[in-house]
């Protein structure tokens, strides 16, 4: 919770946006039918990011594979098309409420494995995220820059512009999600007609003088006399033009936000699968129309020159045909509707963390509970953006590795997580899967030894998500970690039994053989070292361990009749939290305070320290009494813990 914010109204303005994510990001209970969009309206929500990069791509691959960067960038679009694509409309089918590739190799791991694979991929998540941030910003301060009808002062100005640019972000996110979608279905539509008159009048002009294309051929063939050779070139600089890729992971993420069937239901929501998969394969084909379409103009229309670094072209290829085929007064327009949605490309990164994280750490206690809630989220999110902005200078370029990187390493995840279902399920599908999972791990691991910096920056947010994970499910451990306590029917027929005595008293019990012998000897010590009346009746409370890497649970206690004894029997991942929360529920559902009776346990305090924060067990007496002394404020009405 945000107790620690002194400010009343603060804090209840900043937990506001949590009733608006509940209903428009999350799937399950809290999702709602009016949170929900048209796939169309939620296309463009990721088609901020996926298309923006339309701003930039051309110039990428004219940089990689000069003349050759038509090739190249059809090599890029079958990928898309018979790689990316497939991948991604599996994972939506398997992860209808937006869990992702994530959830779905969070499953072939259990326990802590399990989730440290997740906080690793999280960390992956968060550079390509952030940095999509960071990096469509600083890139949109770019295109600010080079428009020739801006004053000279704001030259130089790269830093504090890209600045204000993540903070206008951040104040979208904090007014409401809604409003975003708004935003980003104008941006969309503005920027992909402006470009379709750019990519048609530069076709017009390539077209009319073939002496152009005649050149760009004859380059061509003296710098790749071998076809086969260009084939080879291309597949080489490929993992360079990979920023092209950019889009799906978060198309699968905001899965939520599209409207499906009026027969959908939580268990199965076909009509959000089928309108999801229409999005992704909407936004593939209008994306590789334009790739192929503008690489091809850029590369015949400007000079290889332009393209590098203080070049006209550099970074901003489709703008420098604007200016000089359409006017600087077209230019200008078509510059303001590039920065616009160059800025904006980050509403969709911020989506895909305001889903994944909520989804994730709270849920592991690896994150203070109002991570749960949108407008934290965003101000955290925000304050990285300008740390990263500041270190890198905002300069496009130096962060282009880490972004390439984030990209590939999620898609990489999301072919193996698909291939390992297909297998599992027997299908031949999975040699195609196959396939393309060993050609985006070629592609990560290119793009990782030609810019190692990329994988170094998703190293430190591995780490400060690990780190800070850890160290937030150690302050979170002693919290009441059970969302719901239910008693079967004979587990409450013991306890109405109990309550008709007098007194509701537990002997906390660690099965072992579980005979007459064991029950017997258990109940003669508690009697002896607590003192307890012979004339008192007693039952057993029993707690096996499930799985201690998880954080919340819901308790089902079973009540069973045992060599004569009753006895209780639940499972947990921990065993202090599950007898707190199973005698905070007797007291309230009865009326009467119940007494719980331990035996030390012999051994080192911090080795049963360890043992409770990763195995769920350690040194159960002292743990249990402090989680109801959290629990319950007032001593009058804690439940009784007796050790003897």
């Amino acid at each position: 919770m945000i107790g620690r914010v002194p400010n009343t109204k603060l804090r209840a303005w900043l937990l506001e946006g949590e009733h608006k994510r509940a209903q428009q990001m999350t799937g399950g209970k809290r999702e709602t039918k009016k949170a929900e969009q048209p796939w169309w309206k939620v296309m463009c929500l990721t088609g901020v990011d996926y298309f923006s990069t339309l701003g930039y791509q051309p110039g990428i691959a004219a940089l990689a594979a000069g003349v050759l960067s038509p090739l190249a960038t059809v090599v890029l679009v079958v990928l898309t098309l018979a790689g990316a694509l497939p991948i991604y409309r599996r994972v939506a089918r398997e992860s209808p409420h937006g869990q992702g590739s994530i959830a779905m190799l969070e499953k072939l791991l259990s326990r802590w494995g399990g989730k440290l694979l997740v906080l690793a991929l999280l960390g992956f998540a968060a550079t390509d995220f952030v940095i999509t941030v960071t990096l469509s910003a600083a890139d949109a301060t770019a295109h600010v820059i080079e428009n020739p009808f801006v004053p000279a002062a704001l030259h130089g100005g790269q830093v504090w512009i890209t600045l204000v640019l993540i903070a206008l972000l951040g104040a979208v996110f904090l007014k409401g999600f809604a409003e975003a979608i708004g935003v980003a279905v104008v941006l969309v539509g503005v920027y992909l007609a402006l470009n379709v008159v750019v990519v048609v009048t530069a076709l017009a002009h390539v077209f009319g003088a073939p002496q152009l294309i005649v050149d760009w051929q004859n380059l061509l063939i003296s710098e790749h006399p071998n076809p086969w050779l260009m084939v080879g070139v291309a597949l080489v600089v490929f993992p360079k033009l990979a920023l092209g890729l950019s889009g799906f992971e978060t198309g699968v993420s905001v899965m939520p936000l599209v409207r499906g069937a009026r027969g959908d239901t939580e268990a199965d929501p076909a009509g959000r699968v089928r309108n999801t998969r229409r999005l992704l394969v909407t936004a593939a084909l209008i994306m590789s129309a334009f790739l192929i379409t503008s690489s091809f103009a850029t590369a015949v229309l400007i000079p290889q020159r332009e393209f590098q670094a203080g070049g006209k072209a550099n970074g901003r290829a489709l703008a420098y045909l604007a200016h000089s085929y359409l006017g600087d007064g077209f230019g200008t327009v078509y510059d303001a509707s590039t920065i616009a949605i160059l800025w904006f490309a980050g509403a969709s990164a911020m989506a895909g963390l305001l889903n994944i994280v909520p989804r994730y750490l709270p849920r592991y206690g690896m994150a203070p509970d109002w991570a749960r809630a949108t407008r934290p989220l965003v101000i955290v999110v925000s304050v990285i953006a300008f740390v990263i902005t500041l270190i890198f200078d905002a300069d496009v370029e130096a962060q282009g590795g880490a972004y390439a990187t984030g990209v590939l390493v999620l898609i990489s995840s999301a072919s193996v997580a698909v291939s390992l279902s297909a297998r599992r399920m027997r299908q031949r599908v999975f040699w195609a899967y196959l396939v393309i999972t060993l050609v985006f791990l070629y592609t990560t691991v290119a793009n990782i030894v030609e810019r190692p910096e990329g994988v170094k920056i998703a190293a430190f947010f591995i780490g400060a998500i690990v780190v800070t994970s850890l160290v937030s499910r150690a302050t979170r451990s002693l919290e009441l970690r059970v969302e719901k306590v239910e008693f079967d029917a004979a587990a409450r027929r013991i306890l109405d039994k109990a309550v008709r005595s007098g007194a509701v008293r537990i002997i906390a019990n660690e099965p072992d053989a579980r005979d007459e012998e064991e029950y017997r000897e258990k109940e003669r010590e508690a009697r002896e070292d607590n003192h307890i009346p012979r004339d008192s009746a007693l039952f057993f409370l029993e707690v096996t361990i499930s799985d201690a890497s998880d954080f919340e649970t819901t308790l089902r206690v079973h009540g069973e009749k045992r060599a004569g004894y009753r006895i209780l029997r639940m499972k947990s991942p921990s065993i202090a939290n599950a007898i707190a929360a199973v005698l905070l529920y007797v007291r309230d559902e009865t009326g009467v305070q119940p007494h719980i009776y331990f035996a030390w346990t012999e051994g080192n305090p911090f080795k049963f320290l360890v043992r409770y924060l990763f195995f769920g067990d350690g040194d159960v007496p002292p743990v249990t009494r402090e989680v109801l002394r959290r629990a319950e404020p007032d001593p009058q009405r804690r439940p009784l813990v007796h050790v003897g």
